[in-house]
């Protein structure tokens, strides 16, 4: 069978179970998150992100999103509190969006979709290495945070002036000082439950830490998000857009939250 997978109707989330069983599986990511459902946790800590620029390296068209990678082999960017323990450090960051405003997060909140869904990715440094820690099921913590139609984002101006370098799926440049920490909310009120990743091969390692408080994004700023392409520069253009996976059943598992 092949792994080869993405977000088209022959190969999307609905046909991942083909190739990774896990799909099925007990805490499944994303989820639709009914804040009703959820339960105030008092023990739950606040969450502490200390990033740091000099860490940024470079960003990247993979061909399903775009990511900023960071070197992960000190202490520098890490996220602790919350409801982890220990120190977990930041690996990369990634969004998720639609082809236009009304969808393309992967969480929901009491069935509303916003249009785009920011990944900050942290492991577990009681492990070795990132890889290591993928396989456990404390081994990733990851910070979601969602965008909301409104005023342009001077957070994300950075990256947008880079895109027209990575248009294509396999295409990369530098990307050195970036500070991560403009493009989280106010408030870092957030939910959290035991999950997975959102892509293949869908390890269910991560605690999900989902923020409150979305950030603001306008249209135009969404717009070239989509002007990246899933393909590569010789083949046919596809547009990079609806690269989201639709929510999963919560089935046993509690969504705790830190505020009342």
């Amino acid at each position: 069978m092949s792994k080869e997978w993405g977000y088209a109707k022959h190969n999307g989330p609905d046909k991942w179970c083909e190739s990774f069983p896990i799909a099925n599986g007990p805490r499944q990511s994303p989820i639709d998150i009914i804040p009703k459902g959820a339960s105030y946790d008092s023990s739950l800590q606040p969450l502490t992100l200390k990033y740091d620029p000099s860490t940024s390296m470079d960003i990247l068209n993979n061909g399903h999103s775009f990511q900023v990678t960071f070197a992960d082999d000190v202490d520098s960017s890490i996220l602790t509190g919350g409801p982890i323990s220990g120190i977990y450090r930041l690996k990369q960051f990634h969004f998720h969006w639609g082809d236009r405003d009304d969808k393309g997060s992967e969480h929901t909140v009491n069935g509303k979709c916003y249009p785009a869904e920011l990944h900050l990715v942290h492991w577990n440094t009681t492990y070795s290495s990132f890889g290591e820690a993928a396989g456990k099921s404390d081994g990733l913590a990851v910070v979601g945070v969602f965008l909301e139609i409104g005023t342009d984002n001077p957070g994300l101006q950075r990256i947008l002036e880079v895109m027209n370098a990575i248009q294509c799926k396999g295409q990369q440049t530098s990307f050195a000082k970036f500070d991560p920490s403009v493009l989280l909310p106010t408030s870092l009120d957030y939910w959290t439950y035991p999950g997975s990743l959102t892509t293949p091969p869908l390890n269910e390692s991560v605690t999900w830490i989902v923020c409150k408080e979305p950030i603001s994004v306008s249209s135009a700023q969404m717009e070239k998000f989509r002007t990246l392409r899933f393909s590569k520069e010789n083949e046919e253009p596809c547009c990079m857009v609806n690269n989201y996976r639709p929510p999963q059943p919560l089935k046993s598992r509690l969504v705790r939250a830190s505020f009342q």
